[in-house]
């Protein structure tokens, strides 16, 4: 079963997440606190720790949630095969998949520290649909 490993949360674009035990998300806006939230596409970042595993299995070191700045580190689900259009029931919260991967920005903190992002090849985003809480341990279901 798919499940959330970590919520994370960054006050500033560009930089690395920190986990939090929980995650309010708010319709037409996303994770409640967090630099990437906003009335847009990319609302909040999942990106599964098979993907991060990847990465160790490279030689990266200290690899943890939130390093690749998502908001939600899921396990057991394959994050990038899913169409956008898909919606995930994540805790309390309905999201719906928008993008699949991205171009990142020049000097991202998370390349600068790993040598590589995985970001742009595996991790999604998604829209609130349906607001609530996120915590770890939490199921995710495709809907």
């Amino acid at each position: 079963m798919a499940k959330v490993i970590a919520v994370n949360i960054s006050e500033k674009k560009g930089t690395i997440k920190k986990p939090v035990l929980h995650g309010e998300f708010k319709i037409d806006h996303g994770m409640v606190g967090d630099a990437h939230a906003g009335d847009w596409h990319r609302q909040v970042s999942l990106l599964g720790q098979e993907s991060i595993d990847k990465m160790i299995s490279m030689g990266a070191k200290d690899l943890t949630p939130g390093k690749f700045a998502e908001n939600i580190t899921t396990e057991g689900i394959c994050l990038f095969e899913l169409p956008v259009g898909t919606q995930l029931k994540i805790g309390d919260t309905i999201q719906e998949v928008t993008q699949i991967g991205k171009k990142c920005h020049h000097g991202c903190e998370i390349k600068n520290l790993t040598g590589d992002c995985i970001m742009p090849r595996e991790g999604i985003f998604t829209k609130i649909i349906k607001e609530g809480q996120v915590k770890p341990g939490d199921d995710i279901v495709i809907i």
